[in-house]
C-alpha cells in the first residue's frame, strides 16, 4: 500500500442507517494515519465537510488503497465492480438484509475498523461472469440474468456451450451465476450452491415451462451463448442492474474470468461459516 494511505467510503442510499458508522470509522482512520475519501455523491448524501483525516468531493477516479462499504450486498457488489481488476480490496460492513458478502457486522465496528486499516484481513479473489455483447463487456460478480419484460409473454431462450447447442427452454428467464452469486438468484431458482473456489459457473432457469429443464454447471474455459428465440425483446441485467436488451434472434456470449475482484474477509472466515450463519439465521 502507498505511504499516503487513503480509503474510499461507499454507503447505501439510506444515510440515516449508516451515519452511526462515520465517527468510529474516522477515529480508526486517524489512529492509523489514513485519510477517508468521499466522492460528491457520498459527500452530499451525508452532508459532510472536510476535516482532519477526511477529504470530501473526491473525484470518481481518486487513487485509494482500500474501499470500505457500509451497506448490503447490492452496495458491496457495486464496489467490487468499481474496483474490478485492480489491487484495491473491498472491506464491507453489513447494513443490509443478508450481507452474504460482508466482512463484519455493525456490532463489530469498534474493533474491526482498526483491523481494516492495519491490513489484518484475508483477501478472497473473486471471479466474474463476463458478458460480451455488441455494446462491450460487462463483468458480473454475482450473476447475469436474461428475462422477459413485465407483462410480456413467456420467453423462449436457447443456450449453447462452445457453439454446440445444448437446448432451449420456455421460461421467464435464465440466470448465469458465479460461485459467489450462486447463493442469490440462482439459489431461488433451485440451482446448486457452488462453494467459493469452485472452478466454473452455473446456468439456471426462472420459472421454466418444462419438466426437463435442469441447472447446469459450466466448465471455466467454456463459453456459453444465450439466444433470444422469442418474438419479444428480453431484458439483460448484471448484478441486478439493467444494462440493455436482447432482441428476437439476437445472442450474447458469457464466459468465466478468474480473479476479477478482491473481497476482504475476517481471518478464519470461510464460505461454509457464512452459509451457516447467514442462511441458518434467516431460517430460524
Amino acid at each position: 500500500m502507498s505511504d499516503d494511505r487513503s480509503v474510499l467510503v461507499l454507503t447505501h442510499r439510506r444515510p440515516e442507517e449508516t451515519a452511526c458508522a462515520l465517527d468510529p470509522l474516522l477515529g480508526a482512520a486517524r489512529r492509523a494515519g489514513w485519510t477517508l475519501c468521499f466522492d460528491p455523491v457520498e459527500t452530499e448524501k451525508h452532508g459532510l465537510s472536510a476535516k482532519d483525516g477526511m477529504r470530501v468531493d473526491c473525484p470518481e477516479d481518486v487513487p485509494v488503497d482500500l474501499c470500505i462499504v457500509l451497506g448490503g450486498d447490492g452496495t458491496i457488489l457495486s464496489a467490487l465492480r468499481r474496483f474490478a481488476r485492480s489491487e484495491v480490496p473491498v472491506f464491507a460492513v453489513n447494513f443490509g438484509e443478508v450481507g452474504f458478502l460482508a466482512t463484519i457486522e455493525p456490532g463489530e465496528m469498534d474493533t474491526e475498523f482498526d483491523r481494516a486499516f492495519s491490513g489484518d484481513f484475508e483477501v478472497l479473489e473473486l471471479p466474474a461472469v463476463v458478458l460480451d455483447g455488441p455494446d462491450g463487456s460487462h463483468a458480473a460478480i454475482n450473476d447475469v440474468s436474461i428475462h422477459r419484460k413485465v407483462g410480456e409473454r413467456v420467453a423462449h431462450l436457447g443456450y449453447a456451450i462452445e457453439r454446440e447447442e445444448v437446448g432451449s427452454v420456455r421460461c421467464d428467464g435464465v440466470v448465469v451465476s458465479t460461485p459467489a452469486g450462486s447463493t442469490g438468484y440462482n439459489l431461488a431458482n433451485g440451482g446448486p450452491v457452488l462453494a467459493w473456489g469452485v472452478e466454473g459457473y452455473v446456468v439456471s432457469f426462472i420459472a421454466p415451462h418444462s419438466l426437463t429443464a435442469r441447472a447446469l454447471v459450466v466448465a471455466p474455459l467454456d463459453t456459453l451463448t444465450l439466444q433470444n428465440r422469442s418474438h419479444d425483446v428480453v431484458d439483460v441485467t448484471v448484478d441486478g442492474r439493467p444494462i440493455g436488451e436482447l432482441g428476437p434472434g439476437e445472442s450474447v456470449d458469457a464466459r468465466f474470468e478468474h480473479d476479477v475482484a478482491r473481497l476482504a474477509q475476517a481471518p478464519g472466515s470461510t464460505f461454509y461459516k457464512r452459509l451457516r450463519e447467514k442462511f441458518g439465521r434467516l431460517s430460524q
